[in-house]
């Protein structure tokens, strides 16, 4: 595993971005809350819960595949599928800014998406990176 490179930099980094964004509603009920009072009010109940858990799941695998470089291509996807849901179902309608200009912004997911999308390409053909 080469560490000075800038694939693994960016690997790392996103890594830790989605291990900490998952713990922490891992360990206070966010998870269950947004299932039950965010997803399943907009429309997908019963489902919401399952949902939220499926999501911070492919959170917390996908940071373990990005750590050990594998399969990057299809933990891109997924994620970069599940931001651009966050944007349109949550942070869309806040605006552009996460602070400063405004509250709870999609610029952090827009970000993300690219960096991910970086990743994407940047690999190799192979779609699960073995």
């Amino acid at each position: 595993m080469k560490i000075n490179n800038s694939s693994f930099i960016l690997r790392y980094a996103i890594a830790v971005i989605f291990i900490a964004h998952s713990a922490f509603g891992i360990f206070n009920n966010g998870i269950n809350d947004f299932g039950n009072l965010f997803l399943n009010q907009i429309g997908f109940a019963p489902f919401g819960v399952p949902l939220a858990w499926s999501i911070k799941l492919i959170h917390l695998f996908g940071a373990f595949f990005l750590l050990i470089n594998r399969y990057v291509k299809l933990v891109c996807i997924l994620n970069i599928f599940i931001l651009i849901m966050g944007i349109i179902l949550v942070h869309f309608k806040e605006g552009w800014f996460v602070v400063g200009g405004g509250r709870n912004g999609m610029e952090f997911n827009f970000l993300l998406i690219f960096v991910l999308f970086s990743l994407y390409v940047g690999e190799k053909n192979r779609f699960y990176n073995r």
